[in-house]
């Protein structure tokens, strides 16, 4: 059977393509079959939905259009986090499960990936809008979610009180409380201790282990981070105490630039009274195409997707990038990089934390037992230690680069479980 032309699916965007492209730059290296190929090419189960959404005044009403991507089940139940954003399409959300697919397999997590989204912009509704919204998507795709069926979490524009929304809308209906049904919900409701820092410490430490493997000292090194959201604020955090310097950081308004550190503090309490970094007097404003470019010897894209292409990779001048953000580098930018000698670590390694961490999340539910804090951050610190190594052993092994080798490991594994499984009927 042909592989399908890209144009002729329904979720054909250029997000998409890059999740392709990506898969079949190993396929055949690996020797996939055509039909494993053919299927991993495309989500097992996608979902849309429409509704209607009442705003508070009651008398303007309008249609929503929601999504949820199941990629694969063979692994167990889908995992994958929930996003709101304007920009949010069928293709997107298709990527992204794909994604979570990769990261899943490269960590040993028992999931295949999904992805679920809104297509509005939540810095425009009020609180009590967006938990209508919230409750009225969850009721549109209760049937297809669940602690055995697939798990949401949060993403983009999304955080534990939407998942807190969601669980308690999820249980309403099920007549009892179901906490394992999504997470990174708070605390008081069963999240996990350490969930909301999970990815941006992942993140360093992927760092760390580059830092280690290329002989470079981490505490001496110079730090920029695109996105200054939960993962950007929790990695510059983490590096800083780690005796690193941070020396740009961004969010959609702005970008801050300066060469001797900045005070992470009181970067803080601006935004805490001003809600973004436009406006910040310390350092230099730069736009975050800038930054990107701004001198440093760890810059870790943690904003949005196709930051980093042909059109800027050559003006980077950092030793290792490594994505928070998923699908920050286009294919081209990946090879003019790898020309370069950037060592990049893929998202679907980097950024491999938060998953983890909700699946600990999703075990100490299922065991009505909570784990501590240093308990969770040890136990994944271990996890993305070892992803790492294992990836770069075949990186070294078959002459290749981290995303490469993190794709081959992935797919490998995803590849010997659908064998195992075999075909039914």
């Amino acid at each position: 059977m042909p592989v399908p032309k890209l144009e002729h699916l329904e979720w054909d965007t250029p997000m998409y393509r890059l999740a392709v492209e990506q898969l079949d730059g190993i396929a055949e290296r690996i020797g996939l079959d055509e039909n494993i190929w053919c299927r991993l090419r495309a989500p097992q189960r996608a979902h849309v939905v429409s509704f209607p959404f009442r705003r508070d005044d009651y008398s303007t009403v309008e249609t929503v259009y929601g999504y949820r991507v199941q990629h694969l089940t063979t692994m167990g139940p889908t995992k994958g986090g929930i996003r709101y954003d304007c920009g949010v399409n069928l293709g997107e959300v298709t990527a992204l499960a794909i994604w979570m697919s990769w990261k899943c397999a490269i960590m040993g997590l028992p999931f295949g990936g999904a992805k679920g989204g809104v297509r509005i912009d939540p810095n425009q509704l009020t609180r009590t809008e967006l938990q209508r919204i919230t409750r009225r998507y969850t009721s549109e795709i209760i049937d297809v979610i669940g602690p055995d069926r697939d798990i949401p979490a949060p993403d983009l524009g999304t955080d534990m009180q939407v998942m807190a929304w969601i669980m308690d809308t999820y249980s309403q209906q099920r007549g009892h409380a179901v906490p394992g049904v999504v997470t990174g919900k708070p605390v008081e409701i069963g999240g996990s201790l350490g969930r909301e820092e999970a990815t941006g410490r992942g993140v360093i430490t992927c760092a760390l282990e580059a830092c280690r493997h290329l002989g470079i000292q981490f505490a001496d090194s110079r730090v920029i981070i695109q996105g200054y959201g939960n993962v950007g604020a929790t990695a510059a955090h983490i590096a800083v105490e780690l005796g690193a310097q941070v020396v740009g950081i961004s969010d959609f308004s702005t970008g801050i630039y300066d060469s001797r550190g900045l005070d992470l503090k009181r970067v803080d309490e601006w935004i805490a009274e001003h809600r973004f970094l436009e406006g910040y007097s310390e350092g230099d404003e730069v736009s975050n195409p800038e930054l990107l470019t701004m001198p440093c010897d760890i810059l870790i894209p943690a904003a949005i997707q196709n930051q980093i292409h042909e059109r800027n990779a050559d003006a980077l001048h950092c030793k290792i990038l490594v994505e928070g953000a998923n699908g920050p580098t286009s294919m081209e930018a990946d090879r003019i990089l790898a020309d370069r000698g950037v060592t990049v670590i893929p998202d679907i390694l980097a950024n491999a934390g938060g998953v983890t961490v909700s699946y600990f999340e999703w075990v100490q539910a299922a065991q009505q037992f909570m784990w501590t804090e240093d308990e969770v951050n040890q136990r994944l610190i271990s996890l993305m230690q070892r992803a790492y190594r294992d990836v770069l052993e075949v990186a070294e092994r078959e002459h290749v680069d981290l995303r490469t080798a993190a794709l081959m490991r992935a797919v490998i594994r995803i590849r010997e479980a659908k064998r195992r499984r075999g075909i039914f009927p």
